[in-house]
């Protein structure tokens, strides 16, 4: 008998019927399985993107508005209730907008930890915990930075915290009663200095500005337009001898143009010009 041509085998195959035929590749249950599966992904995926490239997930009016939210509700993974706490200058939406999240949307493939990251990143975060709740729930938990002096810098007003922390995302005006510093180096000073003033009330309520001068010392600029030199070293001593010199002559709310406080031992004043004459120094 001659021998057969593959393509005779399989028309001769093609006429049997489908349990007496060979096997191939395709024929088995897993192949046919993944085939059909990735059609259907392919297929919902394709009709997804049709839908919210026609708006149609956005569109709270479309009754297909934040679909992807409910299906992952349904796996108790949606936004459903989110916590925020800690926030004293900023809105919970700044908050949702930095880690991608809208309330009601899904949180399917959401890191906790990535989205902390993010948040830290921010200028005004000093510290973020994040953690799902389940079902559908998201506790927020901000540190945010408090400022305690308003830094001019670069012709720019900028709120800084304890740490030296510029914070750009907060309207410097909100905060013109915080003592006015100037000069590099001086938002990494600051909360020292605020510190020590705080414990001289009458000086701190005339202080309009300090400048920071050479990264090294402190220039004083008083309500009066008395401007006082505080020595490089040991500006809580100084701070005393002000404060003495003040409760025994008002040297503060005099017409004063300039007290040099930087030697221990001794201090010279200008006195302010009166009538076009300028005072010598005393």
């Amino acid at each position: 008998m001659p021998l057969r041509t593959a393509k005779q085998a399989r028309s001769a195959e093609g006429g049997r019927p489908a349990y007496l035929r060979r096997r191939t590749f395709a024929d088995r249950p897993g192949v046919r399985f993944l085939a059909r599966a990735g059609a259907v992904a392919f297929l919902t995926l394709a009709i997804f993107h049709g839908l919210e490239e026609g708006g149609f997930l956005k569109d709270p009016r479309s009754p297909l508005y934040n679909l992807e939210g409910r299906i992952a509700g349904a796996f108790g993974q949606a936004a459903e209730k989110i916590s925020i706490s800690g926030l004293k200058y900023h809105s919970p939406r700044a908050v949702l907008t930095a880690i991608g999240v809208e309330s009601g949307g899904s949180l399917l493939g959401f890191s906790p930890e990535e989205a902390r990251r993010l948040l830290e990143n921010l200028d005004w975060v000093k510290r973020a915990r994040l953690a799902k709740v389940y079902p559908n729930g998201l506790s927020i938990d901000i540190e945010e930075r408090i400022p305690v002096a308003l830094w001019q810098t670069d012709g720019e007003f900028y709120p800084v915290d304890e740490e030296g922390v510029a914070i750009s995302s907060l309207d410097p005006r909100r905060f013109s009663s915080l003592l006015l510093i100037t000069g590099e180096g001086a938002n990494r000073r600051a909360k020292a200095l605020v510190n020590q003033l705080a414990a001289h009330p009458r000086i701190r309520s005339r202080l309009r500005a300090a400048a920071f001068v050479g990264q090294r010392r402190w220039n004083f600029y008083f309500a009066s337009g008395l401007k006082v030199l505080m020595p490089e070293k040991d500006l809580s001593a100084a701070l005393e001898r002000l404060n003495r010199l003040d409760a025994a002559t008002g040297v503060l709310d005099k017409a004063v143009e300039t007290l040099d406080l930087r030697q221990d031992d001794r201090y010279a004043l200008r006195l302010a010009a009166v009538d076009g004459e300028e005072k010598k120094p005393r």
